[in-house]
């Protein structure tokens, strides 16, 4: 394994698990018919040279080249007016690509297109934004993009395929450590060719999958910009290049505010791909110090759209005047995302953590029963799965194809994750301690090596306590942690709970100097290179890893799932991976939602037939100017 490269014997173990797979990979388990491989594709032709207006790993299209609109959206929807947000905590820097130095602010990043955009209905399609076109073969040994020849930046300027071969290579030198390296593996050679064309070629050593939506996926920035001001893209700074989207940063004033407005000069508003979208002419956003603040501030009409995340807001705070005036909505719509797998999450790169039991004992001290019941309201369900969803969630005992892929495995992964069904979250009674739960964490405690002394305080041989600091920034969660907290002490750990600034917290955040926090992974319908980002050795201390999780099985998988010729094949992939990461417990699973619970002033509406994978109140909402002047004429608004 390149991770894992200790002995000649655990080297050779790897390669036959990886010859293993590579066949499983070829169609040998799950029947869907001979597939070619991926060394065999780059040493024959490259096969047919597929064009389109857009691109899916591995379905159809929905949309067909002449689509006029979205099926989602409204195309008649009025343009104008204003929307605005909240956020807690602070920003200093509106670069969102310094993500190593500075706190950039939100929506940052909205100012730059990217070649290819997603839409909300379809699992994994993009279409050419950017572009008007692409052209690969069918080994994906290349991609012709061919960009838009009318595409201006804000500052007048038009962009061409120079200055999406500089942005990449800017990323290349300047970006995050681990799109840095995943870019100079992935990239062989860019060149532009023809008219405002750019023409990747791939390297062979990278997996098929995620090339082309990879590159697809970047913004595209201004080459002059950057030569003329000498800028970097790894810097924190309030001033940042132009952009192609239709909003640009009007207002900043730091920590406090942002303020994204129209371009009325915008290239782009007429695509179909567009209409109906961006809809408001200003988008606003307030910082405030904590949730407190800001639920205070939406009641007295300070902004007049909130996304509540809190259980007892939602349950009992609803309740004041501009509520009971019917100047605000309150809506709960369905949330078809999948949703972060969240938790709290250990670092483990603290000796302390190495063992499992010690893992199993701490999460069985927390009590979503009770917490859920008496402090979230029974709103919530318990998080099972790293992708809480029917389409790739493991459940059960292994068997088929994901048996087989396990069985490839063995050795490096847990003997009980074949004999047992797919972990789930303990139980828990209705009490805050749960004394069941409290009798097995003592006995795994033991188990490993830590045992009450007179005081009841958890010690090893050697009496050192075990000890754990919980960091935290969110006054919001207090009510939550600090009951876990409690019986956590009565399991005999020494722990305290340190809520720090927001600043500080992101420091330490980045620095992975903490126990325990609060931490969350971002998964996907369609699993591909980010896969690895996320859960791979080689990136384990990226912010994207809370936990700082590395297994060598996991790294195996990581290199596989991007190669899948499938959806069922990367499907049962990721469901090994996920039955896999659930055994290690490297993060207690809490609780999700899958309902959007909305608050906003009557002056905004939305389409008939909103999409399954998004809200999208700053994309296809609209601005109704007749109720928003009823709201003001009765003194809705400070």
């Amino acid at each position: 394994m390149r991770h894992h490269p200790q002995a000649r014997a655990i080297a050779k173990a790897a390669d036959r698990r990886q010859h293993v797979l590579k066949h499983w990979l070829l169609g040998a388990v799950i029947g869907v018919g001979a597939v070619i491989a991926a060394g065999q594709l780059q040493a024959e032709s490259h096969g047919t040279i597929i064009q389109s207006h857009g691109f899916n790993e591995y379905g159809e299209l929905k949309y067909p080249s002449d689509f006029q609109h979205l099926d989602y959206i409204n195309p008649d929807a009025p343009v104008g007016g204003e929307i605005s947000i909240s956020t807690t905590g602070t920003f200093d820097s509106m670069n969102p690509y310094a993500t190593l130095s500075g706190t950039p602010g939100a929506l940052s990043s909205s100012i730059w297109e990217t070649i290819l955009t997603a839409t909300s209905d379809e699992v994994g399609s993009s279409y050419c934004l950017l572009c008007t076109s692409l052209e690969y073969p069918e080994d994906k040994s290349w991609v012709i993009f061919h960009m838009r020849d009318d595409v201006v930046f804000s500052d007048g300027t038009p962009m061409t395929a120079e200055d999406v071969i500089y942005t990449i290579e800017l990323f290349v030198e300047q970006g995050t450590p681990s799109l840095a390296a995943s870019l100079k593996v992935l990239i062989e050679d860019m060149e532009i060719v023809g008219d405002n064309a750019v023409k990747v070629t791939f390297s062979d050593d990278y997996p098929l999958r995620g090339r082309i939506g990879q590159i697809g996926g970047f913004p595209v920035l201004s080459k002059a910009w950057f030569e003329r001001t000498g800028a970097r893209l790894d810097e924190s700074s309030l001033e940042v290049s132009p952009g192609t989207a239709e909003y640009v940063t009007s207002d900043v004033d730091v920590g406090r505010s942002i303020i994204y407005e129209r371009n009325p000069d915008y290239w782009g508003r007429d695509l179909p791909i567009n209409v109906g979208r961006g809809n408001f002419d200003r988008i606003r956003i307030e910082y405030f110090a904590d949730t407190s603040a800001a639920f205070e501030a939406f009641k007295a009409g300070e902004f007049t759209f909130r996304r509540e995340t809190s259980s007892i807001n939602w349950a009992t705070s609803y309740d004041f005047p501009a509520l009971d005036k019917d100047w605000v909505v309150k809506e709960e719509l369905d949330d078809g995302t999948l949703p972060f797998a969240t938790g709290f999450a250990f670092n483990m790169n603290r000796e302390k953590f190495a063992d499992r039991r010690v893992r199993l004992a701490i999460g069985l001290m927390y009590n979503f029963t009770w917490t859920n019941e008496n402090l979230q309201f029974g709103l919530f369900q318990q998080r099972e799965s790293f992708w809480e969803n029917e389409r790739l969630k493991a459940v059960g005992l292994p068997e088929g194809a994901e048996l087989e892929v396990l069985e490839s495995l063995r050795g490096t992964i847990s003997d009980e994750i074949f004999t047992e069904e797919a972990l789930l979250p303990h139980s828990s009674g209705e009490r805050p301690l749960d004394r069941g739960n409290l009798r097995r964490a003592l006995g795994l405690m033991a188990e490993a090596g830590w045992l009450p002394d007179d005081d009841g305080i958890l010690r090893n041989d050697a009496g050192e306590s075990f000890d754990l600091e919980f960091l935290e920034t969110r006054q919001s969660f207090d009510r939550v942690i600090t009951p876990y907290i409690e019986n956590l002490r009565r399991l005999g750990v020494n722990v305290t709970y340190n809520r720090v600034d927001p600043s500080q917290y992101q420091a330490r955040r980045q620095a992975k100097n903490y126990d325990m926090i609060v931490g969350a992974y971002g998964s996907g319908l369609q699993e591909g290179t980010g896969f690895s980002q996320r859960f791979g050795c080689e990136d384990k201390d990226d912010v994207f890893n809370p936990a700082a999780y590395c297994s060598e099985a996991i790294d195996t998988l990581g290199e596989l799932i991007p190669k899948a010729e499938t959806y069922d094949e990367m499907a049962t992939l990721v469901r090994a991976a996920d039955r896999i990461m659930r055994h290690e417990y490297f993060i207690v699973p809490i609780w999700y939602l899958g309902k959007n619970w909305l608050a906003y002033y009557d002056m905004y509406e939305y389409p008939e037939n909103l999409p399954e994978f998004g809200l999208g109140h700053l994309d296809y909402w609209w601005f109704n100017q007749e109720k928003a002047d009823v709201l003001r004429a009765a003194g809705a608004f400070n």
